[in-house]
């Protein structure tokens, strides 16, 4: 039975592997000093948290293995603490049938801290078929129409954007925001520090609107915590790209030029985000500007949702997440590798279960009298899942009743996930499909 027992350590091992990056980049985000950010109490959006966390110096520990981190981050100072406001924007909303919010994402952008002669707001209706053009442009918004229902998609929507941009527009950066979104005040203002400081591009904090409303949401602020910001913190502390996440990113005109727009994918934000890195960019994570954005309203729309994200992503990883772990082992380069572990680190439910699943059969093997040796890599990857889950729910604020939630509810979660994978898409890839979301209450 030697070697049934070695079988199981080496299929440990993967997943030993993969928890211990998630674990390393947890221990990244917390030697950054972020506090958790408590909820505002009138719009929703969470007061701007230490912005400190990504100015940081990566650890020796990164030039003692022999991988180079991007040059920028060498050079990186305290990040400013009151942003500037030197830098023209362009501000971009994607908008596919979003007549139920877009004016108040508009106004909230509106509402913005910055110059207005600085800033211009620019909304695209793509293919709708709704009043969204007429209630944005009546909110204060430029509005750009395109209908072109050959090619429909975000990525499509957002390549005519910056097109027309380049054509009408002396902005030195654009920024992206959803539109069904509220940005918080301070949002320009941080960008414009960074690109001041030589950024190509940059990605917001982005959680989750009204989070308190249901264990689902609650939930879901928590996800968004692990994803978005946990991961987020420790790339920027170690001078790697936090990547994009296709809401509250910006660009500035020259990453755009020598970098264009040309992803159409379902995960059209995570595949530009490669073609940065490949190019030399990294994305500077900016935590005390935020994006919060509306859920999903049912399960079917947050199952359709995750359905197409989950294999968009998955296609992209078997396309190109070999190729850039090679590209970065012969270059020794940290921030093709970091890119290449994102992709090839499976979704946190499918390795929870996979996990779970490989430490009862290891642990049914010991209890028949086997050694207690193969399950070391399932004990400690299991152990390594769960502080890393802690380390996310402490940094979403969601509280002792977040905690509840996230014990009694994430399992069945994970089950829904999974099952997500088994269930057929009949959207064509990359297909705009509009979501139907929580009811904006206040709107």
């Amino acid at each position: 039975m030697l070697a049934l027992d070695i079988t199981l350590v080496l299929l440990g091992l993967p997943a030993l592997v993969a928890s211990g990056y998630l674990l390393f980049l947890a221990a990244a985000a917390k030697a950054s000093g972020l506090r958790p950010p408590a909820a505002a109490a009138a719009s929703g959006l969470r007061p701007p948290a230490a912005a400190a966390a990504s100015g940081l110096r990566p650890p020796a520990a990164a030039a003692a293995s022999g991988l180079r981190p991007p040059a920028a981050a060498a050079r990186r100072e305290e990040a400013p603490h009151k942003g500037s406001t030197a830098v023209r924007f362009d501000v971009v909303v994607p908008a596919h049938d979003e007549e139920a919010g877009i004016a108040r994402t508009v106004a909230s952008l509106r509402a913005v801290d910055y110059p207005q002669d600085l800033r211009r707001i620019w909304v695209i209706a793509d293919n709708c078929t709704d009043a969204t053009a007429t209630l944005a442009e009546a909110a204060g918004a430029t509005v750009l129409v395109r209908d072109d229902p050959a090619h429909r998609g975000k990525g499509y929507a957002l390549s005519f954007a910056f097109a027309h941009l380049e054509e009408v527009s002396d902005a030195d950066a654009v920024v992206v925001v959803d539109a069904d979104s509220d940005v918080s005040p301070n949002l320009l203002r941080a960008f414009a520090a960074r690109f001041e400081r030589g950024a190509g591009a940059v990605q917001a904090s982005y959680g989750v609107r009204r989070a308190e409303a249901s264990w689902r949401t609650r939930l879901l602020a928590i996800a968004f915590a692990i994803f978005h910001l946990l991961r987020s913190l420790g790339r920027e502390r170690l001078g790697l790209s936090t990547g994009l996440r296709g809401n509250g990113m910006g660009f500035s005109r020259e990453a755009l030029r020598r970098v264009p727009y040309n992803s159409y994918s379902i995960v059209e934000d995570v595949e530009h985000g490669l073609a940065l890195g490949e190019a030399g960019y990294r994305v500077w994570f900016v935590p005390e500007a935020e994006i919060l954005g509306d859920m999903a309203a049912s399960e079917g729309a947050a199952r359709s949702q995750r359905r197409r994200w989950e294999r968009g992503r998955r296609a992209l990883a078997e396309s190109r997440g070999l190729p850039l772990l090679v590209r970065g082992l012969r270059r020794r380069d940290a921030l093709s590798l970091d890119l290449a572990m994102d992709l090839l680190v499976p979704p946190l439910a499918t390795l929870s279960l996979f996990v779970l699943a490989g430490a009862a059969i290891t642990g049914a093997r010991l209890l028949t009298g086997g050694p207690a040796w193969p399950l070391i890599p399932w004990i400690a990857s299991a152990t390594s899942l769960l502080l890393y889950v802690l380390r996310g729910w402490a940094l979403s604020g969601a509280g002792a009743r977040g905690l509840v939630d996230l014990f009694v509810f994430a399992p069945a979660y994970v089950v829904w996930k999974i099952g997500l994978s088994l269930r057929r898409d009949d959207h064509r890839p990359g297909e705009w499909v509009r979501t139907e979301r929580e009811a904006r209450h206040g709107a």
